[in-house]
């Protein structure tokens, strides 16, 4: 049922940023590949050229055709959620290249998509990553985020596609 899709998860952050690619049919996900982009040292701005670096050639490796990318939330520290925006960015920017769809999660949404709970802890999302695509090691926690992103995304597009084909044959009667 339904078309495959290859689904690029971003977990943006200004020292780390998780990616998770999986391969969805229907509403089977197939883990691809993952990991952290660590931009630990140099300025700021050397940073986010990390990132966006990072992140074009992972597009370019995987060649995603969806992005799904947890929102920004609020943080307490406001100099925080502007570099974590600008970090978002980075990456957000780096897919441009191949103009793919973008779909934007809160960190709630994607919880309650993969856990059942909207205040899942990093340990829960990690562990029902694992379940969920048959992984015999869990990924890093920013990288387990991320898959958790494009599962949420994957899952989503999934209902949404069977709730317009029973709308469609409901409006046929």
């Amino acid at each position: 049922m339904g078309e495959s899709l290859r689904i690029l998860g971003i977990d943006p952050g200004s020292r780390l940023t998780g990616f998770g690619i999986v391969d969805m049919h229907g509403r089977d996900a197939r883990y691809v590949a993952s990991g952290t982009v660590r931009t630990l040292d140099g300025s700021f701005p050397e940073r986010l050229r990390q990132i966006f670096e990072s992140v074009a050639g992972i597009v370019n490796d995987y060649a995603p055709t969806i992005v799904a990318i947890e929102s920004v939330f609020m943080h307490k520290n406001a100099s925080s959620a502007l570099k974590l925006g600008q970090a978002r960015s980075a990456a957000l920017c780096a897919t441009f290249s191949r103009a793919l769809e973008v779909h934007e999660y809160a960190p709630r949404e994607i919880k309650l998509a993969i856990t059942g709970t909207g205040g899942a802890t990093k340990e829960q999302v990690q562990h029902m990553v694992v379940s969920l695509l048959g992984l015999s090691d869990a990924p890093a926690p920013d990288a387990a985020d991320a898959l958790a992103a494009a599962l949420c995304h994957g899952h989503q597009r999934h209902l949404q596609g069977r709730l317009g084909a029973q709308l469609i044959a409901a409006g046929s009667r």
